[in-house]
């Protein structure tokens, strides 16, 4: 949150639900100013209007940010019919997520997260990690030891629920031009330098650099010769 050498995104529930944080508004702070970017989203998100916000705002920030690599949280609590989770996404269209960040051919590390229905989260990264490996499987699940779990439909895919999107599209296209706006003003790539607190340097400490300076200046020839190993008495002891 106050470092520009991490950009954190994150599309999320917001309003009377558990941390309370995330603000369209929370942006980082001193130097990780803009390099926190949120999207608040009401109860309902669906896959068009989800994939409408998701794919603008990160091919955004792979424009100006430019990370070398990605952590990506698939949490499975924003699918369709989840217990605690408020969006009424489907399989698929998780998936898409995760499917458009590869795309960009960057190095990712792709984790787990929410999730609070059994049946789907497996489900869920199963068909992901399809994604990630570029192979199709079918929508007709293999049996298994727990097949008895995924009945009734015993398929990959299931329909997703009628809930009613809360999100408008007024609402969804003025966040998504806020954000964009927001990371307008990120610097390209910023420079990787290790801030030391020193005055002197950001690199290195000055103290590092000057043992450097004496050990290259000092003359070999006049360095103390170091005693020869002393042996112990008992070393001697047959």
């Amino acid at each position: 949150y106050t470092t520009n050498r991490v950009m954190t995104v994150s599309f999320h529930k917001f309003g009377e639900y558990f941390p309370g944080t995330g603000d369209v508004q929370d942006i980082g702070y001193a130097d990780g100013k803009n390099y926190a970017i949120n999207f608040p989203l009401n109860d309902g998100m669906d896959d068009d209007s989800f994939r409408g916000v998701f794919r603008p705002v990160i091919a955004k920030v792979m424009e100006v940010f430019q990370p070398g690599a990605v952590v990506l949280q698939c949490g499975a609590d924003s699918l369709s019919g989840d217990r605690l989770g408020c969006f009424n996404l489907s399989i698929k269209g998780h998936g898409d997520c995760v499917e458009f960040v590869k795309s960009f051919n960057i190095p990712m590390l792709v984790l787990g997260g929410g999730g609070y229905t059994l049946r789907n989260i497996p489900r869920c990264w199963t068909y992901e990690t399809s994604i990630l490996a570029g192979e199709e499987i079918k929508d007709e699940l293999p049996f298994n030891d727990y097949f008895e779990y995924f009945g009734p439909d015993y398929r990959l895919h299931l329909p997703v629920s009628n809930m009613e999107n809360l999100n408008s599209p007024e609402y969804l296209e003025r966040t998504k031009i806020q954000l964009l706006e927001i990371l307008r003003e990120v610097e390209p790539v910023p420079g990787a330098q290790i801030q030391t607190g020193q005055v002197e340097s950001q690199t290195n400490p000055r103290s590092a650099l000057m043992e450097v300076e004496n050990e290259e200046e000092e003359d070999t020839d006049k360095r103390p010769i170091r005693e020869e190993r002393k042996e112990h008495q008992s070393e001697l002891a047959s």
